[in-house]
């Protein structure tokens, strides 16, 4: 079976992934798992949080990306990120000023949020035509002070933060600008590209968290986010409808989608995050993002029924929830 480019099918990480994951160890509290992010582990009355991410599909910000993508993941468990490691796969011929690019990218980053940067690995790579960042990222908790992407209950109300797309549209918008500038204002374009600077989910996720009531939070990456849906709802073996009108998509997303002929609900998403709230909690929760002025809107809800995925269109119609075979970005970037 030929892969897809971008995360690989559920089935093989079940099938196959998931069943090769060495010896057990009583500090595993929780490990890999459809939809789930993260690792927790256990350190006598504190639990560690561990999760991992590449970035392979930027090349003008990685190194900010990096930081920030990774930081989004252990946020989404309601703590706050604190240690990175780093491995930096560069191009063949590289020179060092690029290793200078995306260490003073991820030294700002980690500086912003408070990350401190403990170790890593950096090559020239064979045969590699862009550079690679793979990010380590943890964060210390109290002992169960944390929730997971599986938590989510039947009845929950399903929160989105900022909007569809972000991460994507800040890709194309730098990487190919060269292509957009044949179509798009300059202004329009700096605009999109400034879409980087609401990559961070971690306030988002934190504020949420301290407001009370969340049971599952998750960063739709890859996928965008009708996948970062699917990833919950697989967690917690729910069935889910989300409201496509609720779902905001920024006017530069919306237009670099329709360039593309791609779609934003399937761009990766970074800068957005999806919360799985008490009903009556949910209009809590929005209204303090609000006051952190963090655009948030209830945009579905959960249900027990794992087969019932529905996508609500404003004119009442439905379909099952789309599932993306691949994320709409590396369409984009084969046009």
């Amino acid at each position: 079976m030929k892969l897809p480019p971008g995360k690989i099918p559920i089935d093989i990480l079940k099938e196959v992934v998931f069943k090769n994951l060495g010896a057990e160890r009583s500090e595993v509290v929780l490990g890999p798992a459809a939809g789930i992010d993260g690792a927790v582990l256990d350190v006598g009355n504190k639990n560690v949080i561990v999760s991992m991410d590449p970035i392979t599909g930027a090349v003008e910000r990685i190194g900010w990306e990096a930081i920030n993508v990774n930081a989004n993941d252990v946020a989404t468990f309601g703590v706050e990120p604190a240690f990175f490691f780093s491995c930096l796969l560069l191009p063949e011929n590289a020179d060092s000023k690029i290793v200078e690019t995306i260490s003073t990218q991820m030294n700002a980053a980690a500086k912003e949020l408070g990350i401190a940067i403990v170790g890593g690995h950096c090559e020239s790579t064979p045969g590699l035509a862009n550079p690679i960042v793979v990010g380590c990222i943890m964060g210390l908790t109290e002992k169960g002070k944390y929730v997971t992407a599986a938590g989510a209950k039947p009845g929950d109300k399903l929160i989105l933060t900022k909007s569809a797309g972000i991460e994507g549209t800040a890709i194309l918008a730098s990487d190919r600008e060269a292509q957009l500038s044949k179509a798009f204002s300059p202004v329009m374009l700096e605009s999109a590209k400034r879409f980087y600077n609401q990559i961070s989910v971690v306030k988002d996720a934190l504020t949420a968290y301290k407001t009370g009531g969340v049971h599952a939070m998750h960063d739709p990456t890859e996928g965008g986010v009708l996948n970062g849906i699917h990833e919950m709802a697989d967690a917690a073996g729910l069935g889910v409808r989300v409201f496509e009108e609720k779902i905001m998509v920024e006017p530069e997303t919306a237009k670099i989608c329709r360039y593309y002929e791609i779609d934003p609900l399937q761009l990766i998403s970074s800068g957005a995050l999806l919360i799985a709230a008490e009903p009556e909690a949910a209009d809590k929760i929005v209204d303090k993002l609000s006051q952190e002025h963090i655009y948030a809107d209830i945009i579905g809800e959960f249900n027990s029924n794992i087969n019932k995925r529905l996508l609500m269109h404003k004119d009442d119609t439905a379909e099952m929830l789309p599932r993306p075979v691949s994320d709409h970005l590396w369409l984009a970037l084969s046009r």
